[in-house]
């Protein structure tokens, strides 16, 4: 088997190995460690040795033994001693055989999920976790999606296993009050990933195609799980949608191409026409939330062959109810540019004048790009201008630098 086709069956295991053994002896921190021994082991003997005819059972027994090492010292002994207690028994601590027939408990991904997801756990370090833990990504992987060096990385998410220790977490899944809450953390977690990969906030590339992908599978597994979800369901279809893009919003040299001169024939039909029926079928079921109306206006924007066809108006409606379900500066901004496309671009304008004393926004490159689109539709080229610049300043994107830059070299020289 491929290296390739070895790194997505032990991505697909990683949760399945992960969630047995935390389910059976508690201590996430020390069963994540031994997993990731277990999946580095793999990762170089299977490639040559071939896979096992039981790999997620190799892969326990493997993460096991290393799981019993650790135990062994006098630090980790005590901490079994407490674990055992609670858990009920210390034959729980004796390895698997590899050929045993381990299938996994249904929850156990979703499990994992809340755990990373534990609010003692600060987002970014939410974000580490869950790519480590569920995704079955290396520390260094993880560090070069990003891009910050491997010994910044590895102690992030060490604090965050301590955390989730500190704060008491069992592998078990949060009680039924808080499970609705610490869904929408999970959700947010996957769209952060996602978003990442897909406009990445810093570096060279535009696009870090491993996360986006990463995000979109993590975000499938959780579907399969809660398939009656509608939030679940429409992040998928978003994502989906969202990514039937990704070839065509880059020159062969990397540069940005921005929507509207994108040539959608690259667009990808298959993922538009999954997302576009999976959030059909989700609408269908009665109540929205904020995923589902954002994949809406997705799919509004995958099935129109120009932009001057789009349905902008239908997109407009979808954003006031978006920004009546989720209140968001960067919801606004959006609706400003549906705005401009329906009733001009001074009506755009006039709505991101309201957006001026947003920290949010005021920080980051979005809002002067925008503004600088708008007064170029409006004809004020001179100040059009200096907003692309504005925006080029602020943004650390080198392809939206790039993209900004010449967008006001090329209105320098129009108003010369």
């Amino acid at each position: 088997m491929s290296e390739e086709r070895v790194e997505g069956l032990l991505r697909e295991l990683a949760p399945q190995v992960l969630g047995y053994l935390a389910r059976r002896n508690g201590q996430f921190d020390l069963c994540e460690d031994a997993v990731q021994e277990a999946l580095l082991a793999a990762a170089t003997q299977w490639p040559v040795d071939g896979v096992p005819s039981n790999p997620r059972g190799w892969l326990i027994t493997v993460a096991s033994r290393k799981l019993t090492d650790a135990f062994r010292s006098e630090s980790a002994r005590r901490r079994r001693e407490d674990s055992v207690a609670a858990m009920g028994g210390a034959e729980e601590l004796v390895a698997p055989a590899a050929d045993h027939d381990q299938q996994p408990e249904s929850d156990d991904t979703l499990t994992l999920l809340f755990l990373c997801c534990h609010p003692a756990v600060t987002p970014a370090s939410q974000v580490a976790l869950t790519l480590r833990a569920v995704g079955g990504l290396t520390t260094a992987e993880i560090a070069r999606a990003f891009m910050v060096p491997e010994a910044t990385m590895a102690p992030r998410i060490s604090r965050a296993k301590k955390s989730i220790k500190a704060a008491g977490s069992r592998f078990v899944l949060p009680p039924e009050e808080e499970r609705a809450d610490r869904l929408r953390v999970v959700l947010q977690v996957l769209y952060l990933i996602f978003n990442e990969g897909y406009t990445a906030s810093s570096g060279e590339e535009l696009q870090r195609v491993e996360l986006t992908a990463e995000a979109i599978r993590l975000t499938r597994m959780l579907h399969e799980l809660l398939p009656d979800d509608g939030e679940v369901a429409g992040l998928l279809a978003l994502m989906l949608l969202t990514d039937s893009r990704r070839t065509a919003r880059t020159t062969a040299d990397g540069s940005l191409v921005p929507i509207d001169e994108q040539d959608r024939s690259l667009w990808d039909r298959k993922q538009i026409e999954e997302g576009a029926e999976l959030i059909l079928r989700t609408l269908a079921r009665g109540a929205v939330g904020p995923y589902q109306v954002q994949a809406a206006i997705g799919a509004i924007h995958a099935e129109a062959p120009t932009t001057e066809e789009t349905d902008w108006r239908q997109i407009l409606g979808l954003y006031l109810l978006l920004e009546r379900l989720a209140p968001n500066p960067m919801v606004t901004l959006n609706r400003a540019i549906a705005l401009a496309q329906v009733a001009g671009p001074q009506a755009g304008l006039e709505l991101l004048a309201t957006l001026d004393d947003d920290k949010n926004l005021t920080e980051t490159h979005r809002l002067d790009a925008v503004r600088a689109h708008l007064l170029e539709r409006a004809g004020d080229l001179p100040a059009a201008r200096d907003h692309y610049l504005a925006a080029a300043r602020r943004t650390t994107s080198l392809p939206e630098q790039r993209y900004l830059t010449a967008k006001a070299a090329g209105l320098s020289q129009g108003s010369s």
